[in-house]
């Protein structure tokens, strides 16, 4: 059984249509990667640290799953609607087994 894996992103937004077609474009290439979004810009409670205002988790069934999506065709060009419309920090990270 492979461990799962997880992207969890912090995002600030700055151009809301720029981010609307990153977001699609995104979502398409989740989908084809088998990832799932679990968390995606709802209420946030900060309690420690620097914060951004837009926050996600999406899973995927493996740290080689997610790293495809993020190095995909599909997945970069979307992001190349989110460079300079938005600041992110991006880390995947392996769940516990």
């Amino acid at each position: 059984m492979m461990t799962k894996a997880y992207w969890v992103a912090h995002v600030e937004v700055f151009d809301a249509d720029a981010y609307t077609i990153y977001a699609k474009g995104a979502t398409e290439s989740f989908r084809k990667y088998g990832g799932k979004p679990l968390a995606r810009g709802g209420f946030t409670q900060h309690l420690e640290g620097e914060s951004r205002p837009r926050n996600v988790v999406v899973e995927f069934e493996s740290m080689e799953a997610a790293l495809a999506c993020y190095n995909s065709p599909e997945y970069q060009a979307a992001k190349s609607h989110r460079e300079g419309k938005a600041v992110a920090d991006l880390m995947i990270m392996e769940a516990v087994e």
